[in-house]
């Protein structure tokens, strides 16, 4: 029973124990001075990033390339539409074409046996 007891005090207070760390306490005003530091820092960053010289050609490349976007936009619509419609008369057209031939061959045939015909 003694053992466990020499044990634990021996792992606690011993050569083994575990190593403890004494820090200072920081005051909470130092702590909350830092803190406004911190966020007065991120503001001013924050400032400087957007209104810089360098952002204002940024803004307008940004004008001008949405301008340019939603002008392709509409050529590309304006594309596929008249694409549409190119399919569309095609395919009139072959089957006009198809039966156009279809009808020929019909008339070849009414022909040849209307030669056959007149050649008796």
């Amino acid at each position: 029973m003694i053992r466990p007891i020499r044990r634990r005090l021996r792992n606690h207070f011993g050569l083994t124990a575990k190593q403890v760390a004494v820090r200072s306490h920081r005051p909470w005003y130092f702590q909350s001075i830092l803190a406004v530091s911190y966020v007065l820092i991120g503001f001013a960053l924050a400032y400087w990033v957007l209104h810089d010289d360098n952002s204002e050609y940024v803004r307008q490349r940004l004008q001008q390339v949405t301008a340019e976007n939603i002008e392709l936009q509409k050529k590309l619509i304006a594309s596929q539409r008249e694409l549409q419609v190119e399919l569309a008369t095609s395919n009139n057209l072959t089957k006009t074409l198809t039966a156009q031939q279809d009808e020929n061959i019909k008339l070849k045939e009414e022909l040849v046996f209307y030669k056959k015909i007149t050649k008796r």
